[in-house]
């Protein structure tokens, strides 16, 4: 088995940060670069995009809150993916991925981008909805991933 790059999807939770510190460890391991990757999914605002008065679509949409929220995104996402690679990086060679989408597809075209040896991810042992939305990513990942796929599973309370 030779690995050489590993990528690492993260976003802002306690299961992502323990996929990452496994990620990072398997990637020393294997003196292996690092792609450090985060999807920002695009905010579905129910916004009314009809003219009150004659009940048209406006071809206008997309206005100032829409960027500020898009900017804002941006920079949650920089600031994730710096704090990740300076707590966890050390010593190692690592390229950022930040990215509009949806989480699995976006995952998955950075890995091949990065032509990645092994995908890192992380899920969580829960249930109901957290367990669907969540176990989604993870799922769409592995079924459509043409390389290894590791996801570190994180049950709350340990």
């Amino acid at each position: 088995m030779q690995i050489k790059k590993v990528i690492i999807g993260i976003d802002d939770s306690k299961y992502a940060e323990h996929a990452a510190k496994y990620g990072f460890d398997m990637a020393r391991q294997f003196s292996a670069a690092v792609g450090v990757v985060n999807i920002i999914e695009p905010v579905v605002t129910p916004l009314d995009t009809s003219d009150n008065m004659l009940g048209v679509p406006l071809t206008n949409v997309g206005g100032p809150e829409e960027i500020d929220l898009i900017s804002a995104q941006s920079d949650n996402s920089e600031k994730l993916i710096r704090r990740t690679v300076n707590e966890m990086a050390a010593d190692l060679q690592v390229t950022y991925f930040s990215e509009y989408g949806s989480t699995a597809d976006g995952i998955l075209q950075c890995a091949k981008e990065f032509h990645a040896d092994l995908i890192v991810i992380g899920t969580h042992k829960r249930s109901g909805l957290d367990r669907f939305l969540m176990g989604d990513v993870a799922e769409g990942v592995m079924r459509r991933a043409t390389v290894p796929v590791l996801v570190v599973p994180f049950v709350e309370g340990h």
